[in-house]
């Protein structure tokens, strides 16, 4: 029908827009069907196996009776329609996705019922529901074709061992259909045809083609066109008169509304929810719980709002869309964006390599078990096996949030309506005796029609009726068993299906599907309901805003997570990152120009309302789960609807046919006249013209807007473009399966591919660069551990799905890893042997002061050969992934690839042309957009593999003087970090290690350890001391540098101080502060080897003692001291406003180089007269122990001011702190001692009272100068009142800072 015909502009509003018939076309006889063919060659292809055989579609190996056919539609009506065009191959495909079938008299030929949908290329979904039977064949053409087909067959294995068993199996494999377990030998006996004694029948379908899913009301009415067709006695009317009827004069039911059609024999019933209600979702949720269960379904459901590859497996189609629409049902207020194909015919299998989310169901056969089926990739896919109630999932897979209580609530609503929880697959017998169980124990919804099926006993069934009770009763003493007064039953409900003017079970499906969905939309309404606060609308004006879509940030994702309970985090940091949740959120911003999607206006609807009912405290989120409490109200509509139908279509009519037509023979469908049913009424309904006249309305406000708006050209470009960020492909194009176009598709992919790399990386630049006015020196980047793990966790799904494009051959379950492993395999032939992680030739890292370490070795087999050494990780997915973070925290994830590509010969081998690492200009900007990486600093493999063994190498580095670089003592190190320490580690004297120039002209000796220990993180603080043994044991050392083996990160531990007996402070060990190197010259940047740079520790030139080396050209006044004590107090205060796991070391903080200890020692030295008595330096330990002296004693208190006397209760506690630190074993001196008294009292919380009395000592002026700061009442109460705003944080010190310390 074309577009001008009457009647067309009803077309929107029509329940249907087409009646197709596909089967066989006797004019053109038995065809092989050619996208069969078509697919056994991309499969040829793929397996590397001669192509030629393949390309006929011919299969003597297997019984004609199961081959396929190419089938054709062979009528569809009408013949167009403008809003809907009718794609002939599509169709075809979905409506008969096997293609054509034959069955003898002796086969199983019930009919079976499919639907489908097809996605057009705008988002918008048509449906199509089919029913397939069989009809016999009368061309003696066809009969003859298939006999002579099956002797060419029998010959072929004529006298063969393996005949019989090649046929039983073929047999084995398509006996789907059949569904029994039948013997092999008459499975071979089915699958035989002679033309003299079999009938021969072939497959038939009817579909309708509507534009919503009304499942239920289609399922029927192609059943009634079926049983008229088999029926003895001819339908009342001609099949032309009811196809006429739901073609052109049944309605849509308007919105809220129920509607009733004819259909042959008995009237059919649909309703729509109205626009402030749930979509319409018409299949029965009952068959997908009991199919998956409830926690496989709520696993698949997580992974589907993940936009993971979800592959749906089931013998049965219907099984498979039935699955699909339940889940994606679901998903209110969100909807699935990327490739969605519930029912993936055979031709279409390749299409399994697109490397894009997807929701696609295949057809499984019987016979072929999981490890048979072939994927071309796996990283990332969730597998369900529907037919044996079985799931694989993807790895680092985040859990729902109040996953057990969300099944609880779920299985509670389950048991209501008689369906177990676990799903009715397997436990038919259990099942049936959890349901009487659980219902004893549950109250039932008897007023909603919540009643059980079949194994109810009928004491539940009347429960709440005295007068059926009593006559219950009188059964029971009359002996009469229950069983039979279950006449009863049938007989209340017919009263009830009268008023319902539908069957029970069509109401308890629909009221379960309500209230199941009403479960699911509630926890998206708990978990988003103050997501309006986080929306950026930065766009003045809708124009603008298409335009920047690409470059804006539409949600505050950092202080939306921010503002979740803990538990929910590894879920949402996943989801807010996926597409659709990004267009939710531009749905949101676009409702301020036009006109709000109606899914999204229903959500806000039921924000707005819970607010109302329930006043939340904002910002203040709990992880309390709470229940849904409208479960009943929310079926009271559907009830209603059902109890009163709204409206009623005309009834099927005889139509203008002529004599003879719609003639009836039993068993066949008719061949219909398409003269009466090629276009509808002119003007015989009411709403034909009200919706002419509303399509009317709305064409002259298009044209309105388009005079005022943008051009809607441009504006539709916009829109589109909008949309489709990060998106791909909705559905392959059905309709043109030629290698060319194939190509176009995989083209599509691989633009899709390299935009997503870009818009990726630049995602993770701009969040670990972070808020800039605040990083260019001024704090630490501020994204969150979290936000960078499941950033980086999308990167490494991205590159395997790189991998995965074009694969000719898959080989394990990462495609990456596998084309790493044959890459190692290749290069390790060529390799000479025994090379050294650690290369010791000229080439050397220059540390700050000049001194080195030996070049660590980097390589991507290296590399590679770490990662296969932890135990730990057993997955190749596992492993592919850990490499990817070693390689982006070593900042050679470009490089590594960049050499991987440089095996072309390898990379030619593993995948076809069109794949993604065989497009050399994309391959390159994908190189380019990973190398942007290097600019920022990651430990996304240090932080996240924590319990690994890993080997790191210690240099002691001394300062040559006066010949003491060497120790005669024996010098042991212990190395600590955020995770842990290396425990005291003995270093033997004879492991010095001669370091060179490039001269090679000797400097000095440095003293090497390499040892192993479980990953200590980010390291931290470095002890080194000696046991003062031997001549020379006075030991001036310059630092400590420790690098990690694996990552390559060097932490110096600059030192700069004697150890000794009688020399310095008399130490013998020292507490040393790291910092991560960084490269100090662009040269060194560039190489990609290098260490990375980091964030250094919060210092910026090494802090000396005033009594070490150059120390006294240092001193500051006091007002930069008392900025210094501010400014290290300030960034203690911002270190417990990060989030808990954000926080990094506190250590640095105390002790580092501008931390508090450094600061308060400039303020303790300002003035201190520290003149030499005998050659002897004067150290704030010697003051502090005077003090304490002072305060024990007391016949000098009783002497004292007053003043001193009001903090006595201080001073018994400084005095308890600084004995316990001077009967430490430990050997630190007085620096360190100080260092510990310091942070023991910030630990404590005492430093605001130690200063005071220490001020209040009367040795102060003995020891310090007039104008020292100590001195200085307004400086000394200034530093009180800073000291004072870290009172209310919990200080946790490092062991390695309080060891040995008793208090």
């Amino acid at each position: 029908m074309s577009a001008n015909v009457p009647g067309s502009g009803s077309v929107p509003c029509r329940f249907a827009h087409y009646f197709v018939i596909c089967g066989i076309d006797t004019e053109t006889g038995l065809e092989p069907d050619e996208l069969a063919a078509l697919y056994q060659w991309l499969e040829a292809d793929r397996h590397g196996r001669t192509k030629q055989t393949t390309r006929t579609g011919e299969n003597f190996d297997q019984s004609p009776l199961r081959r396929t056919f190419k089938s054709k539609v062979l009528a569809h009506f009408p013949e167009n329609i403008e809003w809907n065009p009718f794609d002939q191959d599509a169709v075809n495909m979905l409506c008969m996705p096997k293609g054509l079938s034959f069955r003898t008299q002796v086969d199983n030929r019930d009919p079976q019922f499919h639907s489908y949908l097809i996605t057009r290329e705008d988002g918008t979904r048509t449906y199509g529901f089919v029913l397939t039977f069989y009809e016999e064949v009368t061309s003696k053409q066809i009969c003859t074709a298939m006999q002579t087909l099956y002797q060419m067959h029998h010959a072929e294995h004529a006298g063969s061992v393996c005949a019989s068993s090649s046929c039983s199996m073929d047999s084995l494999a398509s006996s789907t259909d059949e569904g029994d377990a039948t013997s092999l030998s008459k499975l071979h006996c089915c699958s035989s045809y002679d033309i003299s004694r079999d009938t021969l029948y072939a497959s038939k379908a009817i579909c309708l083609i509507t534009p919503l899913p009304f499942m239920q009301a289609c399922r029927k009415y192609l059943y009634q066109l079926h049983q008229a067709v088999t029926s003895q006695q001819p339908p009342p009317l001609p099949l032309e008169s009811y196809i006429h009827n739901i073609l052109y004069e049944v309605p849509l039911p308007p919105p809220g509304r129920s509607l009733k059609f004819h259909g042959v024999y008995e009237p059919i019933v649909c309703q729509r929810p109205s626009i402030n209600e749930l979509p319409l979702a018409d299949y029965p949720l009952r068959h997908v719980f009991e199919l998956l269960g409830v926690e496989n379904l709520v696993q698949v459901f997580t992974c589907v709002l993940l936009e993971m590859q979800v592959l749906l497996y089931s013998q049965d189609y219907q099984r498979l869309m039935t699955v699909a629409e339940g889940i994606t049902a679901l998903l209110f207020p969100f909807q699935w964006q990327h490739v969605y194909v519930p029912i993936l015919p055979a031709s279409l299998l390749h299409f399994l390599d697109a490397p894009v989310p997807y929701l696609m169901g295949l057809q499984s056969k019987e016979g072929t078990d999981r490890s048979k089926l072939e994927l071309p990739q796996e990283a990332n896919l969730c597998f369900v096996d529907i037919d044996n109630h079985y799931i694989e999932l993807p790895e680092d897979f985040p859990q729902f949030p109040n996953k057990l209580e969300f099944i609880q609530e779920i299985s509670e609503v389950l048991l209501v309506f008689g369906i177990p929880p676990e799903g009715s697959l397997h436990c038919s017998e259990s099942a049936t005796q959890l349901k009487n169980l659980a219902l004893n124990d549950l109250v039932n919804d008897k007023k909603n029609g919540n009643l059980p099926g079949d194994t109810l006993a009928v004491f539940e069934m009347l429960q709440g009726n005295a007068t059926l009770e009593r006559l219950q009763a009188l059964a029971k003493r009359t002996g009469v068993s229950v069983g039979q007064v279950d006449g009863l039953r049938s007989s209340s409900f017919k009263e009830k299906e009268t008023r319902l003017q539908c069957d029970e079970e069509e109401l308890r499906n629909a009221m379960l599907n309500v209230q199941i969905r009403e479960v699911f939309a509630h926890r998206f309404t708990q978990m988003f309901a103050d997501y309006e606060a986080f929306v950026i609308q930065s766009a003045q004006d809708l124009e603008s805003w298409l335009t920047n879509r690409e470059q804006m940030q539409n949600f505050d994702k950092a202080s939306f997570l921010s503002d979740q309970p803990e538990p929910y985090l590894p879920f949402l940091s996943h989801f807010i990152e996926t597409q659709m949740f990004a267009t939710f959120i531009d749905n949101k911003i676009m409702s301020q120009w036009e006109d709000k999607d109606p899914m999204l206006r229903v959500f806000d609807s039921r924000i707005e309302k819970m607010r109302m009912y329930n006043v939340r405290i904002p910002n203040l989120r709990s992880s309390i789960y709470q229940k849904c409490t409208i479960l009943k109200e929310s079926t009271q509509s559907i009830e209603q609807r059902l109890m009163k139908i709204d409206h009623a279509a005309i009834h099927p009519h005889l139509l203008d046919m002529k004599i003879g037509q719609g003639r009836y023979e039993q068993g066949f469908f008719p061949n219909l006249q398409s003269d009466v049913l090629a276009s509808g009424p002119t003007n015989n309904n009411r709403w034909v013209n009200r919706t002419a006249s509303t399509q009317r309305r709305k064409d002259r406000l298009r044209q309105h807007s388009d005079h005022i708006g943008l051009d809607n050209d441009l504006r539709e470009k916009y829109m589109q473009e909008a949309r489709s960020i990060g998106k791909n492909l909705r559905q392959p194009k059905l309709s043109d399966l030629s290698p060319a176009v194939i190509a176009q598709t995989n083209w599509k992919f691989v633009e899709g591919l390299l935009k997503e790399c870009r818009m990726k990386t630049k995602r993770m630049l701009v969040e670990k660069m972070g808020h800039e006015a605040v990083e260019l020196g001024h704090g630490e980047a501020n994204i969150t551990g979290l936000e960078e793990n499941t950033l980086i966790a999308s990167l490494c799904d991205l590159l395997e799905r790189i991998w995965s494009h074009g694969l000719q051959v898959k080989q394990g379950k990462s495609a990456l890893w596998s084309h790493l492993l044959q890459y190692q395999e290749r290069e390790e032939k060529l390799e000479p042997p025994a090379e050294s992680p650690v290369s010791l030739g000229p080439e050397r890292r220059k540390s700050e002061t000049g001194l080195s370490m030996p070049l660590l070795r980097v390589s991507l087999i290296q590399d590679m050969r770490h990662i296969q050494n932890i135990s730990e990780i057993k997955t190749d997915v596992g492993r592919a992934r850990a490499w990817i973070r070693l390689s982006l925290e070593k900042k050679v994830l470009s490089q590594h690839f960049k050499q991987l590509f440089s095996n072309q010969a390898l990379t030619k081998k593993l995948y076809k042309r069109y794949a993604f690492l065989r497009c050399e200009e994309e391959k390159e900007q994908f190189l380019y957009h990973l190398l942007s990486l290097n600019a920022v600093d990651y430990f996304c493999f240090t932080n996240v593999f924590t319990t690994i063994i890993i080997p790191y190498r210690a240099v002691i580095i001394p300062i040559k003087k006066l010949s003491n670089a060497i120790t005669t003592s024996n010098p042991w190190i212990c190395v600590s970090g955020e995770l842990g320490d290396s425990g005291v580690m003995q270093i033997p004297k004879n492991v010095l290690e001669m370091t060179f120039e490039f001269g090679y002209k000797p400097t000095h000796s440095t003293i090497t350890k390499l040892f192993k220990c479980q990953n200590l993180g980010k390291l931290t603080t470095a002890q080194i001391g000696h046991d003062n043994s031997g001549i020379l044991a006075k030991w001036l050392v310059d630092c400590v540098m420790v690098r990690n083996e694996i990552s390559g990160h060097t932490y110096k531990f600059p030192c700069g101080r004697w150890l000794g007996k009688g020399i310095d402070d008399g130490s013998l060990e020292r507490i040393l502060i790291g910092e991560l190197i960084i490269p100090c010259t662009d040269e060194e940047l560039g190489k990609q080897c290098r260490t990375p740079p980091q964030q250094r520790s919060p210092t910026q030139i090494r802090r000396l003692s005033i009594t070490s080396l150059g120390g006294r050209n240092n001193k500051l006044n006091a007002a930069q001291i008392q900025e210094a004590v501010g400014e290290a107090v300030n960034n203690i205060v911002k270190h417990f406003h990060k989030p808990e796991k954000e926080r990094g070391s506190l250590t640095i903080l105390l002790c580092g180089e501008n931390g508090l200890v450094s600061a308060l020692e400039q303020f303790f030295y300002h003035g201190f007269k520290s003149s030499r008595i005998f050659q002897k330096n004067v150290f704030i330990w010697d003051f502090v122990e005077k003090a304490a002296a002072f305060f024990e004693s007391g016949d000098q208190i009783e002497e004292a001011e007053t003043g001193v006397e009001s903090l006595r209760p201080t001073s018994k506690i400084f005095c308890q702190y600084a004995t316990a630190i001077n009967v430490t074993p430990r050997n630190i001196g007085k620096d360190g001692k100080f260092q510990l008294l310091v942070c023991l009292g910030a630990r404590d919380h005492l430093l605001p009272q130690w200063i005071p009395l220490l001020v209040e000592c009367p040795l102060i002026t003995r020891m310090y100068e007039e104008q020292a700061l100590l001195r200085d009442r307004m400086a000394v109460n200034s530093v009180i009142r800073v000291l004072q705003t870290v009172q209310e944080f919990s200080i946790t010190l490092e062991s390695s800072l309080v060891k040995g310390i008793d208090l």
